[in-house]
Order: structure tokens, then sequence, then C-alpha cells
């Protein structure tokens, strides 16, 4: 088994070329789909969460109001980190699990697609490492334009993000993403050949910051 990290900044379209990769035959674990089980209502991770911030980041039907919390987290690197410190374990000890069972069903590549994946140090754990990017002012006009955001906001979501250029320099391979699906689409094929060429134990040998 083969294990690669996936990650890009907001807007770049990682999730987009996750899902590519999924139709090619990766396994994939989703590090959002992750933190949402870690704090399931009732879950050791919801009352940690529930214990640090207060009831206000409930919903009025128990259930963790991701947006509040969100909000309440972005202006304050310590409340951040102690969101970090609650959720990250719990995370990690879910991926591991899974990545558990696809080594038991005999899976070839497994893609961990984990959006903070460098700003937690995990780069170190995997046999390569894909970064996707677009350019800044692509992403703004994707955030405001498909996501509704207020450009101010998307600005400020952006810059307190680790810059792209980072994390483009630690990547093993780059994928450009500043046009159409199409253009993705052949771009994250030519991965996927890369990907199967990728023997784990040669590691060493990648070459660094290729672009397919």
């Amino acid at each position: 088994m083969r294990h690669f990290g996936l990650t890009g900044n907001i807007a770049s379209g990682k999730s987009a070329v996750a899902e590519m990769l999924a139709a090619h035959g990766a396994t994939v674990i989703d590090s959002d789909v992750l933190a949402r089980l870690a704090v399931e209502q009732g879950s050791p991770g919801y009352r940690a969460v529930v214990k640090e911030f207060g009831r206000e980041v409930l919903k009025p039907d128990g259930e963790l109001n991701r947006g509040a919390l969100s909000k309440i987290v972005f202006d304050d690197p310590a409340k951040r980190a102690a969101l970090v410190r609650i959720i990250h374990p719990i995370v990690g000890r879910l991926r591991t699990e899974r990545l558990r069972q696809a080594l038991d069903r005999g899976d070839a590549i497994v893609v961990s697609d984990i959006p903070l994946l460098f700003e937690v140090g995990l780069e170190d754990e995997f046999d390569g490492i894909i970064v996707v990017d677009a350019a800044a002012e692509v992403r703004l006009s994707r955030l405001v334009r498909t996501r509704g955001m207020k450009r101010e906001h998307a600005l400020a979501v952006m810059n307190a993000q680790w810059p792209a250029e980072q994390k483009r320099a630690d990547a093993t391979w780059v994928i450009d993403n500043n046009g159409s699906r199409n253009q993705l689409a052949v771009r994250v094929a030519e991965l996927w050949t890369r990907l199967l060429e990728c023997d784990s134990s040669s590691k060493a040998d990648m070459s660094r910051r290729s672009r397919p």
C-alpha cells in the first residue's frame, strides 16, 4: 500500500482532485469527514468542545454549530490552538483506523485529504505529498462567486493560511488548477499514472516539485 497526502489552500480545488483520484481507484480518507465524526453529538470530542467553548457553539437541537465555532476561533489563535488540541488527536486515531482497514483490504493507493497537512506537521507521514494550487485572484473569485463570501472575509480567510508558495516548495507533486475542470481532469490523470508507478520504498528518490 502506498499512502499519499493531499492538501491545498481554500478554493484551490483540492476536493475536486480528491474526487477525481477516487474515481481513478484511490481510497480517499477525508479529514473533514473525520473531523465531523470527532465531534459527533455525545462523543468525547463533542463534550470536550462544549466544555472549552460553552453551549453557545451548539444548535437548538444540541448539535455542534460548526459555523459559530469557526467564527469564535478564526480571530483568536489561542482558541484555535485549543480546538486543534481537542480535535487533531481524535482525527489522527480515526485516520489510523481507516489506514489499517485499507491495508487489511489490500488497497493499493490511499490518499489522505488533509487541509492543514503542513500546518500540523504531518509531512513526514506520507510516501509523497500532492499540493493543489491556484492563483490567489482565481481562488478569491471562486470564494466570492461560488461560496457567496464577502470579498473582505474571503481575503481574511486566505491570508490566515500558510502561503501557497511555502506548500509548493515542500510538495512532491503540484497540480495547478487555474483553468477548467476538464483541464484539471487531465492533470489528475497524469498524476494518477505517476502514483501507480511510484514505489513506497523509493520516497527518497522521488523528483521534488514535479508538475503534472
